[in-house]
């Protein structure tokens, strides 16, 4: 008898899973309460694939003997509760798409770096003459990279939302690079529920299994005694980084990635690909070609001895704080967005030492003016990318720096983070012309 799944959410992830699925046999049916991209519509016709938009045939889900949830839909969704009453298994996109593949598999979650770690191992494995699939929150379904590609180790993002719903996934590799407060209006603002999910990363793993994390980070190393004994465990403090880079000649070796945070970043990946018994020259070679991704700390251009810095991914306020730390100039701080329960407060000390003016691009500048109305600094409020980077210049002297580092997420004037920092880009770009 053929297995049903449905699929809740029509984006890249709930796409990707019935693709999957499809090529697996399953009967299968998507379902999306708002509306589905074009592109996305057109891929499922031409698998045969059912789907509805505009609302949950609730019926039609409950007779399902598996549901697939997309990240981005929430857990206390009517048609969730409903689900989960009637006890039909719900699972993630990267479970789903874990049980369909063979080899060695690398997760890397946490609140700040995990893109630039993903990458940064992602392009050592490849420097290394190995193919491996690139997944996860950073882009491409690990279901849809499932089907386009026959490489034994995949490198995966995985934010929190996609630890919420696992029943089987278990990386022979995981990382957590960090953990501060952040989607805290997803977790019932609970530091501690928003946490344990991202230690899903560890809840499958067993004998023979590795994770890497900080025990500089006070939340990962709380959390610590509660994963599986049998697994191996990589602490990773400052204090190590200068060794696992030292290169096998005794000599540092050369980042072209900015700032402290990304070292640690660079070690968590060195770390992580010797588990997979990657050799030491490949390694190196690897993090020396590496360039910085786009969106995280990436220079735009220089105008007039200005330096542009695009690092529009920073949707949190620690993101800031490693971003203002990296930076050693005068800073004209482009920041705001949708705040995600942020206390701006723990960069106040980075910014009084550093920022000369805050720029707020946002519709919703007031929790951001009220945190440092009083610190003396300059505060300017703009909706319009244009106007907020011509300001910037016209504000700036030789040797500042105008960053683009929100602390928020970007849905009040952009459709996603990308879109924000592109146009951020489009403009500067606008000004050297």
């Amino acid at each position: 008898m053929i297995k049903t799944i449905g699929i809740i959410g029509g984006a890249e992830s709930g796409v990707g899973a019935a693709l999957l699925a499809k090529e697996n046999g399953w009967a299968v049916f998507v379902s999306d309460f708002g509306s589905i991209k074009k592109s996305f519509k057109s891929e499922l016709i031409a698998a045969g694939i059912e789907f509805e938009e505009g609302g949950h045939s609730e019926r039609r889900l409950l007779e399902m003997d598996m549901i697939v949830k997309s990240p981005g839909v929430p857990s206390n969704v009517p048609i969730v509760k409903r689900i989960r009453e009637q006890e039909i298994p719900i699972i993630s996109e990267i479970d789903f798409a874990s049980r369909y593949f063979n080899g060695d598999i690398i997760a890397i979650t946490g609140s700040n770096g995990k893109t630039t770690t993903t990458s940064l191992i992602h392009h050592i494995i490849e420097k290394a003459g190995l193919d491996a699939i690139l997944a996860g929150n950073i882009g491409t379904s690990f279901s849809r990279a499932l089907l386009q590609s026959n490489a034994n180790i995949a490198v995966i993002e995985v934010s929190s939302f996609q630890l919420d719903d696992l029943l089987t996934f278990q990386p022979k590799v995981a990382i957590i690079t960090n953990i501060s407060p952040d989607h805290l209006d997803r977790y019932a603002y609970s530091f501690q529920n928003y946490a344990q999910a991202k230690f899903n990363i560890t809840k499958f793993q067993k004998s023979g299994d590795v994770l890497i994390y900080s025990s500089d980070d006070q939340k990962s190393t709380e959390m610590i005694s509660g994963i599986n004994a049998e697994i191996k465990r990589l602490p990773l403090d400052r204090s190590d980084v200068s060794l696992v880079l030292k290169k096998p000649n005794g000599e540092q070796c050369k980042l072209k990635l900015l700032g402290e945070h990304n070292r640690i970043n660079a070690a968590m990946a060195v770390l992580a690909v010797q588990s997979i018994k990657i050799e030491a020259d490949d390694i190196f070679a690897g993090l020396e070609t590496f360039e910085a991704i786009e969106h995280r700390l990436e220079l735009v251009e220089q105008i007039d001895g200005v330096r542009f810095i695009n690092d529009s991914k920073a949707t949190n306020v620690d993101s800031v704080f490693y971003a203002l730390e990296a930076i050693d100039a005068k800073i004209l701080w482009i920041v705001g967005g949708v705040d995600k329960g942020n206390d701006y407060t723990s960069v106040n000390e980075l910014v009084q030492e550093k920022v000369k003016q805050i720029i707020i691009l946002s519709k919703f500048p007031e929790k951001i003016m009220a945190a440092f109305e009083h610190s003396g600094i300059p505060i300017s409020v703009f909706t319009n990318t244009k106007n907020a980077v011509e300001y910037s210049k016209l504000n700036s002297e030789n040797g500042d720096v105008v960053l683009l580092s929100p602390a928020c997420a970007s849905f009040d004037l952009f459709d996603n983070y990308e879109q924000r920092g592109n146009i951020f880009k489009e403009e500067v770009l606008k000004l050297k012309k």
